[in-house]
């Protein structure tokens, strides 16, 4: 059964004045350590779908982020909710064990694939259900998408480097410098480094359609509390991208 669009939920809840939550499920970060503090990945998301985030984001990669694509499976178990999956995916194969895991969304990150490696998982993605959220870090790798013709379901940027494993300390103006130069039409998604409603704001102004927050929920002592202060910030009602 085919879930919840992302990108059409992103777009509800612009319609409803709300700024557009991703909430992301991460069970620890090379930067930041362990994240659940002995919660298990399904509380933490009937937590989120308390709240009327736009989707939960699961990071399954293994080695530095301790995930698995059974949380995906747990997650989607739970309701119709868009899931993104978040991990270095490189074949057809991992497309299709994702949908079958009930996932909605893909990863695919430029600076981590060439760009001909890029399209066909990407087209590979589309043939097997799946938006892609394809993730930029910078104003080359926005050109190249552009200059290829590569249009994803959303377009990711990350304010952190993921080539450095996210130490790096990261900041929203990555957002602000790079989101002016996304065709029109696109949806942004902003990512990483985004601690509360300030920097929220700021990349929504500055053209991001929604964010993508995983730290500092997953920190925070009400992580409930934590989403609805984001998603308080609001979508402006005229004028956008």
């Amino acid at each position: 059964m085919r879930r919840a669009s992302l990108v059409a939920r992103i777009r509800a809840r612009q319609a409803a004045g709300l700024m557009p939550v991703l909430a992301e499920i991460k069970v620890r970060s090379p930067k930041e350590g362990d994240l659940l503090r002995g919660r298990r990945p399904t509380d933490l998301a009937m937590v989120y779908l308390s709240r009327p985030v736009a989707g939960i984001s699961v990071v399954t990669e293994p080695a530095q982020f301790g995930g698995s694509l059974d949380i995906v499976r747990g997650v989607a178990a739970l309701g119709d909710v868009p899931i993104l999956r978040k991990d270095f995916l490189l074949d057809r194969a991992s497309m299709e064990e994702t949908a079958a895991a009930g996932a909605t969304a893909v990863l695919l990150t430029v600076s981590l694939l060439g760009m001909d490696t890029l399209a066909a998982l990407h087209a590979d993605a589309r043939a097997c259900g799946l938006e892609t959220l394809v993730e930029t870090h910078s104003a080359e790798e926005l050109a190249a998408l552009i200059e290829h013709g590569l249009t994803p379901d959303l377009l990711g940027i990350n304010n952190r480097d993921i080539r450095v494993g996210e130490v790096d300390a990261g900041d929203v103006r990555l957002t602000e410098r790079i989101a002016w130069r996304v065709p029109p039409g696109w949806l942004v998604l902003s990512e990483s480094a985004i601690a509360n409603a300030d920097d929220a704001r700021r990349a929504r102004d500055a053209g991001a359609d929604a964010v993508l927050v995983g730290t500092a929920i997953l920190q925070a002592p009400d992580p409930a509390t934590k989403i609805d202060e984001l998603i308080g910030v609001g979508w402006r009602t005229a004028g956008g991208r």
